[in-house]
């Protein structure tokens, strides 16, 4: 994949979380490293045009950097990226916040996008159903994604076993937006889909 200005910008997001982080903890952490080795995941993965989840596959990258180019074990890699997301008010506010994000309005594009993803023109990209709450429903909005790049990135770099510690990620967002989430199954755990439900009240543990 191109190495662009897009993914540089989300590399800028995650490294800088981290290194703040890692700095707050007394880690020495080599950050030159951590950041050739984004890229050089990023050069090799597969391309996933202008995907709506570009973001996530940045996370999954710069997470398989990390790992590799520190120490730490990937329980100690997720405490410090989600200690340094939240730490992070500039990424606070490139989230935003639950009602921004189950905005009716929004439905048709993600109805596209779901349409979109089952042509399956990107083979890494995330192919999803997107399934709306109605009134005797628990939730708002839902997905079930057939497909994760995430877990199609870990596994092209041979560590599929990191992909699970992502997953735990979305809590972390949702936690930001102040939503609930409610996930069922993942992928990355042996699931047939990654069903994930999401409603207007704050995250449960």
């Amino acid at each position: 994949m191109k190495y662009g200005f897009t993914q540089k910008l989300f590399g800028y997001f995650y490294h800088s979380s981290c290194m703040k982080e890692a700095k707050n903890r007394h880690i020495s952490i080599d950050s030159r490293a951590i950041k050739r080795e984004y890229r050089a995941v990023l050069e090799r993965a597969e391309d996933i045009g202008k995907s709506r989840l570009m973001s996530s596959y940045c996370m999954g990258a710069y997470f398989i950097a990390l790992n590799r180019m520190t120490q730490l074990s990937p329980e100690e890699c997720f405490e410090l990226y989600k200690d340094g997301l939240y730490g992070n008010k500039l990424f606070h506010k490139a989230v935003g916040d639950v009602d921004s994000y189950l905005d009716e309005k929004k439905m048709a594009g993600r109805k596209e996008w779901s349409r979109q993803s089952h042509l399956k023109k990107y083979r890494n990209d995330w192919v999803v159903d997107i399934i709306e709450g109605g009134p005797q429903d628990d939730f708002v909005l839902g997905y079930d994604y057939h497909t994760c790049g995430i877990c199609n990135l870990c596994r092209d770099e041979g560590c599929f076993e990191l992909a699970k510690y992502l997953c735990r990620m979305d809590y972390v967002l949702a936690d930001m937006m102040g939503m609930k989430l409610t996930r069922t199954q993942t992928l990355a755990e042996g699931g047939k889909y990654y069903q994930l439900y999401t409603g207007n009240a704050i995250a449960e543990g």
